[in-house]
């Protein structure tokens, strides 16, 4: 009895386990130092993300969120409705 409560509660928490994702999505029109603030700021206020890391130097965005909240196209339409489109870098796209 005490293995299947066991085993039903490692199932139910499982999906908690695997929810985190990490993406990087590439942003080619960030084209002053000033950029990657509203970028930030557009994909902190989607329900899921977690962490947002965005460098001008590499026009990129790496967004850590629960993929049980949100999803990629959500990510690059926020950035797309702050004037700044994405698309995942060729790793990343492969996954959607």
């Amino acid at each position: 009895m005490r293995f299947a409560l066991i085993s039903l509660l490692a199932l139910l928490c499982m999906p908690a386990w695997a929810a985190m994702q990490t993406v990087t999505l590439s942003v080619p029109g960030m084209t002053c130092a000033a950029c990657p603030i509203t970028v930030k700021a557009a994909l902190n206020k989607v329900d899921g993300v977690s962490q947002v890391d965005v460098s001008y130097e590499n026009r990129e965005a790496v967004i850590t969120f629960d993929d049980s909240r949100t999803f990629i196209e959500a990510l690059t339409e926020a950035t797309t409705n702050a004037g700044y489109p994405s698309t995942p870098t060729a790793s990343d796209a492969d996954r959607e």
